[in-house]
């Protein structure tokens, strides 16, 4: 296991210009795109509460709401079994339904438009900023109509949507803001916390995350509208069951929603709690490594590296590439394929929601009706990026990804 906390060696100097290199040694071994980082602590907090008797939804998950919400200086804060439960009882909560539309960015994970759909609402996508690769606050205001009742910006791969405008639409039209905040753990947005600008946010607590339970997630807001949540979070039911079975409880309920079963149990909130505690080493190793690999692709014409704008503080859950295609003899595809043949995990974030048939023949969309999210798609790598990575990985996965360009890259040796 990787101590988290060793930052990179300063034997390895930041240059602005690629070094003459050796003829490339390949990996042996794979190396996964991102795997949890989890060390004997969480072990050794699962097994306390396996043993403690109560491994559902109890006093750990009660806690780790607390100090969840005490980190993002949030009023409250929901523990739930997913990102997508968090958005959906959002949704649920704020009585969206059928007749409304609900705005979202076609730049996402198919979630985001899902829980929309769940509720009977209308997905509305609307184009991304072509820097930041979030939602376009004009195209936002263009998309806006009588039946809009709610606007679900998706801060991607951890940087901030520019919210200042959402939020003023938001207040102009009285629509809710309920913030997709999957990759935006901790980032924060005018130095205000991401979860506590919008009238919810929903946060995502899965495997590959910043911060993990294994499966997870958090909503937080304002009390009235999280304990509004907390209802229909189980089964609607007007007392929940750590209530009912604890010292003190009753064994009546009554149910006043038909709500849904999206409680986290106190074994994930274990995990979440020794997480939370290492949040900020993790994220200053994420730093480290954004860092090198910003310094060995900034100067190369192939590439475009991740851009954080100054007035935002960046999550650092992904580190988008994206290819110059007019630099390559080759598309995207090929690009990944040949970072696997040199043992280099990769994968691409995301397939815009409107290429998917579902979307595309419901609401008969084309690729070209969101051309930045369509064109920006087409020439995205995402690379390693998780507080796991040894020095000699962050070497290998530059190497990788310079290897590639050096052979299929125009300006080198030609395909």
């Amino acid at each position: 296991m990787v101590d988290i906390q060793t930052p990179l060696t300063s034997t390895s100097p930041l240059v602005t210009e690629p070094a003459p290199r050796a003829p490339r040694q390949y990996r042996d071994r794979f190396l996964t795109f991102s795997p949890p980082a989890i060390g004997e602590e969480e072990i050794a907090a699962v097994v306390d509460t396996l043993r403690s008797g109560w491994i559902t939804t109890g006093p750990k998950t009660r806690e780790f709401e607390r100090q969840f919400a005490a980190s993002l200086q949030a009023e409250d804060a929901l523990a739930v079994n997913s990102c997508t439960g968090a958005l959906h009882i959002a949704l649920a909560a704020l009585g969206i339904g059928p007749g409304d539309e609900v705005i979202t960015t076609t730049m996402t994970f198919c979630s985001t438009a899902h829980v929309i759909e769940h509720v009977g609402a209308t997905s509305v996508l609307v184009d991304i900023e072509p820097d930041i690769m979030t939602m376009d606050p004009a195209a936002v205001a263009a998309a806006i109509t009588p039946r809009t009742k709610a606007i679900i910006p998706v801060h991607y791969a951890g940087h901030p949507v520019d919210m200042n405008p959402i939020m003023a639409l938001a207040e102009e039209h009285g629509i809710y803001v309920i913030e997709d905040a999957a990759h935006a753990l901790p980032a924060s947005y005018e130095d205000q916390p991401i979860g506590t600008i919008g009238h919810l946010t929903a946060f995502s607590f899965y495997a590959t995350k910043n911060l993990t339970t294994a499966e997870g997630g958090m909503l937080t807001g304002s009390a009235e509208l999280v304990e509004r949540a907390r209802i229909f979070s189980l089964h609607g039911m007007s007392r929940d069951a750590w209530k009912r079975y604890g010292v003190g409880g009753s064994w009546f309920y009554e149910v006043v929603e038909a709500g849904f079963k999206y409680n986290m149990t106190d074994i994930q909130a274990a995990l979440g709690l020794v997480q939370l505690e290492k949040l900020t080493a993790m994220q200053n190793r994420r730093r480290l490594i954004m860092e090198r690999y910003n310094q060995a692709f900034g100067a190369r014409p192939e590439f475009q590296i991740p851009v954080e704008r100054p007035n935002v503080d960046h999550a650092l859950h992904l580190y988008v590439l994206r290819l110059n295609l007019d630099k390559f003899s080759v598309d995207r595809n090929r690009f990944v394929e040949e970072m696997f043949a040199r043992n280099i995990g990769v994968s691409v974030h995301f397939i815009p929601v409107h290429l998917h048939p579902y979307y595309r023949d419901k609401y008969g969309w084309q690729p070209e009706d969101f051309p930045v999210a369509y064109r920006e798609y087409q020439r995205m790598v995402s690379i390693p990026l998780h507080p796991q990575l040894t020095d000699t990985d962050v070497t290998d996965v530059i190497d990788a990804v310079l290897d590639v360009a050096d052979i299929f890259g125009l300006e080198g040796k030609s395909a």
